[in-house]
């Protein structure tokens, strides 16, 4: 039977929280200041910028970059504190509310859903890839399955003892999973590549 007390006090769940939203916010806080040095120096070429495909730029100064009328790393700088917060406060042994645990669950699958849409957008739309986004991606794909695995496992979600147990096995997928979707937006990202690649030579020799 599944260890009821690990559910409460999900260490291995805390420790990946802290480590995500460590990275995360690094990763916002690189593009934020990206930002700001482009806005100083519209000149300026950012560090991040490495080919016509790989790049920063093209991203930052799209309206994609700033849906909601400011750069979007401001996003991460400010909702990446929220799992650090969360990791620590369990590894210091305190719990958490039912409404709580659906409150985080729910800003976490709003990142999920938020990458899924810039990655299609970067993709097709843009046709490059940024690299400090491509860390951001990297850790948010993996914590939305996490959570969401433990809100099933550990009673947070009304479900079957059967529901419960599936949930608790698949933890241990989670990195498996991870790799899996990090695979499929290579290939996705290869073919879409390659085929702006052969239009460019096409256009322009």
């Amino acid at each position: 039977m599944p260890d009821q007390q690990n559910h409460t006090r999900p260490t291995g769940l805390a420790i990946w929280l802290v480590i995500a939203g460590v990275v995360g916010w690094w990763a916002a806080f690189a593009l934020t200041v990206e930002k700001l040095e482009k806005l100083a120096d519209p000149d300026a070429i950012a560090s991040c910028d490495l080919s016509v495909l790989v790049q920063c730029t093209a991203n930052l100064d799209s309206w994609q970059g700033s849906v909601f009328g400011f750069p979007n790393p401001l996003l991460g700088i400010a909702g990446w504190v929220a799992p650090i917060v969360v990791g620590m406060a369990i590894l210091a042994r305190a719990r958490f509310a039912r409404w709580f645990w659906w409150c985080f669950w729910a800003g976490i699958a709003f990142a999920f859903g938020f990458v899924i849409w810039l990655i299609s957008q970067s993709l097709y739309d843009l046709h490059t890839l940024c690299p400090w986004c491509m860390v951001t991606w990297s850790v948010t794909i993996p914590t939305f399955y996490a959570v969401t695995l433990h809100m099933l496992r550990s009673g947070q979600v009304p479900a079957s003892e059967r529901v419960r147990h599936v949930a608790d096995r698949l933890m241990a997928w989670v990195p498996l999973a991870a790799i899996l979707s990090y695979a499929v937006i290579l290939l996705l990202a290869q073919l879409e590549m390659n085929a702006v690649v052969n239009i460019w030579q096409t256009l322009f020799g």
